[in-house]
């Protein structure tokens, strides 16, 4: 009795605590591997300790109120079979990516709670039930302290995978490589030169959203070739100095700054920041390089009204070098004329939005920089697909979808809503609202509502608490209450706004962002 009490307590808290530990790795790498953000992380979502507190509770009850020891195994090893069930791993929108780091913090782990579990054999047995649901309650301080005793061996390893990089392109004598970044617009201009650079050049680019240091050193590791002429990177920002970071590793002679918003507050905390930390790309860039910027972006023209004198300017008035008018959208696509001195010259995109055609120009501007003639692009332009999940038209049976859910901010959720109203009928808007904007949170979400009441018909809200600000956007712009549906989850929200009667209209829906699992 004593032995099968043993092993089945054993197993079932090794399940239970290997499922929570795999949740909270999840949600570290969600949280970028950032011990702070994962903190906070868990300061806001304080409720999912509350299985593990419950199960400690119990278990120190039944040691020091229950004498027989087999007993008290045996009632804690069903316990822990629960606490497994209810944290067993579940379907993720992003699951858990089991890179070397994870399997190396996992290997640590492991040697940490077997240790752990060792000693309370040997010096604690009557005490093991206890013990192993304290760990299962503190799982997420266990694996912080995993990742702080793998720290020294991480950062070897990344500078050597830095410093491999950095020679790879420093051996590439002839790459040009070009820097993207930008609150917004950063993806979709880098994918658009992608498709009209090869006008003339072998273009790499960063794939997806590999716009972090070590996201950016596994692309040149990877997928470097000597034949590539231009190298096109996206980069990412949470923080101050984490363009400079990326500088310094892929040292860009030519760099674009596509926007400056509100985004990212919560770590940024100030919109100078934000400025500060996207012309960290201009200051990386040599006497010699081009400075590309969208001249309608109020924030770049105000910061590099002095410094940057000399930059090539983008945008949709003629004070700018290169810049576009005539534009005609419609559901179908873009027309619009760009001129740059005495050039003019009409182009026709797939892509809808007058954004878009903001982005058009600041990457024609960046290929007749560099040597293609703007005539040679009309073919190229034509062939620019939208970026998955940006603004991505489909049809689903009679239903028209516009997948805007990637990401969110308050200039491009307001594109997004402009794009809508160009579509007649039915019009229904699916949203769990923007994130990860500081204190202008609830303000900025209410005035997307107050928008998004003017465009719509109906408004389906994914999420009571983080939707708040919007319903009362959505009210104080007029919105009756019976137009507006808040859903638990997007599943539910999707099968409601699909269900909408368009009374014979055409019906088209909008998704405005996604949250990440671990919001």
């Amino acid at each position: 009795m004593e032995n099968l009490s043993f092993m089945l307590l054993l197993v079932a808290f090794a399940v239970a605590f290997a499922f929570s530990v795999l949740h909270d790795m999840h949600m570290f790498q969600l949280n970028s591997y950032k011990p702070k953000v994962q903190l906070k992380w868990l300061k806001n979502n304080a409720k999912t300790l509350l299985p593990g507190a419950a199960l400690t509770l119990v278990c120190a009850l039944l040691v020091f109120l229950v004498k027989d020891q087999a007993i008290v195994r045996l009632i804690a090893a069903v316990l822990f079979a629960a606490a497994a069930v209810f944290k067993r791993p579940k379907k993720a929108k992003k699951p858990l990516v089991f890179t070397k780091r994870i399997v190396r913090l996992c290997v640590t782990i492991v040697i940490v709670t077997d240790a752990v579990v060792f000693a309370s054999v040997l010096l604690a047995s009557r005490f093991m039930p206890l013990i192993f649901a304290v760990c299962v309650l503190l799982s997420m301080f266990v694996m912080l302290l995993c990742n702080l005793i793998n720290r020294p061996l991480e950062k070897g390893i990344n500078r050597y995978y830095i410093n491999d990089a950095k020679k790879m392109l420093k051996d590439h004598s002839r790459l040009i490589t070009i820097g993207v970044t930008g609150s917004y617009g950063k993806t979709s201009v880098k994918y658009i030169l992608g498709t009209l650079l090869e006008a003339k050049y072998n273009v790499l680019i960063t794939p997806e959203s590999f716009n972090t240091p070590l996201g950016v050193v596994k692309t040149v590791r990877t997928s470097l070739r000597a034949t590539h002429d231009i190298f096109v990177c996206e980069m990412g920002a949470k923080n101050v100095g984490d363009i400079k970071e990326i500088c310094d590793i892929v040292s860009p002679r030519h760099g674009v700054i596509t926007s400056v918003g509100p985004q990212h507050l919560e770590s940024f905390k100030s919109l100078d920041n934000v400025k500060k930390t996207k012309f960290e790309l201009a200051d990386a860039l040599p006497s010699n390089g081009l400075l590309f910027l969208n001249g309608e972006d109020d924030s770049i023209r105000d910061y590099s009204a002095d410094k940057y004198q000399n930059a090539v300017r983008y945008g949709l008035s003629d004070k700018n070098d290169y810049y576009a008018d005539s534009i005609a959208v419609s559901s179908s696509g873009t027309t619009f004329t760009v001129h740059h001195g005495a050039d003019s010259v009409p182009f026709t995109t797939s892509l809808l939005g007058r954004h878009n055609v903001i982005n058009l120009v600041g990457a024609i501007a960046v290929c007749c920089e560099l040597g293609i003639a703007m005539k040679q692009l009309q073919p190229y332009v034509r062939k620019v697909q939208g970026v998955e999940h940006r603004l991505q038209l489909t049809r689903k049976g009679s239903v028209t979808v516009i997948d805007d859910a990637y990401n969110s901010n308050p200039a491009g959720a307001s594109a997004a809503l402009d794009v809508l109203g160009l579509f007649s009928g039915c019009r229904v808007l699916v949203t769990p609202g923007m994130i990860e904007l500081g204190a202008k949170q609830d303000e900025e979400n209410k005035a997307f509502g107050a928008h998004a009441a003017k465009v719509c018909d109906y408004v389906v809200l994914v999420g009571k608490n983080q939707t708040k600000s919007i319903y009362d956007g959505l009210r104080q712009g007029g919105m009756a209450e019976e137009k507006i549906y808040v859903a638990a989850d997007l599943t539910e929200a999707a099968q409601v706004a699909y269900a909408y009667d368009a009374a014979g209209q055409e019906k088209t829906l909008l998704f405005e962002n996604d949250l990440p699992d671990n919001y």
